[in-house]
């Protein structure tokens, strides 16, 4: 019988990795025969334009350097996450980095792996950031063809 897929965003937020390692934890043994899930891991790679935002005199000197950037932090978060599957002793990860908006990338992925949960983490943000940043885990929530699980970061308490 084969397994379902899980599908987890990733982001270089602290956010993002906890909600992969409370995933790892609860959801998949030492064992990968014991596991009910094959697990996929998606990093939304924004593009040089989308991530300055602007258009102007002088941006097209600044995108190869912010475009090497993207690249090195999508490279820093696959590695974090290869780190932490390891230290589950989950080996049979999938990792994908693919361009584009987090939203579509993700619900993109959900339909081409045919994953019945996509995991993602939640920023925490109140509704006037959420207003104008967005939020990926609504969106997906809403619009992500599976279902979905928000890993809230336990907040700490002063």
């Amino acid at each position: 019988m084969e397994k379902s897929v899980m599908v987890v965003g990733l982001d270089d937020s602290d956010h993002s990795f906890y909600a992969l390692e409370w995933t790892l934890q609860h959801f998949f043994s030492p064992s990968p025969e014991n596991s009910p899930f094959k697990l996929v891991i998606v990093h939304a790679k924004p593009s040089a334009l989308t991530a300055i935002g602007l258009a102007g005199p002088g941006s097209a000197e600044v995108l190869p350097y912010v475009d090497l950037d993207l690249r090195k932090i999508a490279a820093r978060v696959l590695e974090k996450a290869k780190e932490l599957c390891t230290a589950k002793s989950v080996n049979d990860a999938i990792f994908e980095v693919v361009d584009g908006d987090a939203r579509n990338v993700l619900c993109d992925a959900v339909e081409k792996h045919h994953a019945s949960v996509l995991v993602v983490g939640s920023h925490g943000y109140g509704a006037l950031k959420r207003a104008v940043l967005g939020s990926v885990s609504d969106y997906c929530a809403h619009h992500a063809h599976c279902s979905v699980m928000i890993v809230k970061k336990p907040k700490i308490k002063h």
